[in-house]
């Protein structure tokens, strides 16, 4: 029997069906992913980025509460959170485009020009 992500401390049911929307279904797989991996899947899964609910995830997967979170180590999270949002913001650019590029090849969307 696999734990639910709710086992890894500070993360809860919310987080616990975020996370299944995303694909990551047990803390195990969660903590194997690894905080940053794990938070861009589930941005591109569609959740709304939001930093305390990042370094909520980093601080929990360290097994330290959510609070512990303070001074130059938060400022060194909201660095890589901001560069998983790029990067999120990115992927989805990508991805629409493809579909964009897909809906006018079979005449759902007008072509440019």
């Amino acid at each position: 029997m696999t734990d639910p992500v709710s086992s890894i401390p500070n993360l809860g049911p919310a987080s616990e069906a975020a996370f299944a929307r995303a694909g990551i279904r047990s803390a195990d797989q969660l903590r194997a992913l690894g905080a940053d991996e794990g938070y861009r899947q589930l941005v591109e899964s569609g959740a709304r980025p939001h930093f305390i609910s990042y370094y909520v995830l980093v601080m929990g997967l360290q097994g330290r509460p959510w609070n512990d979170c303070k001074g130059e180590e938060k400022k060194a999270l909201r660095c890589r959170f901001d560069e998983i949002c790029a990067a999120a913001r990115q992927s989805d650019a990508g991805r629409l485009s493809e579909l964009d590029a897909a809906l006018r090849q079979i005449g759902v969307v007008a072509r440019a020009g």
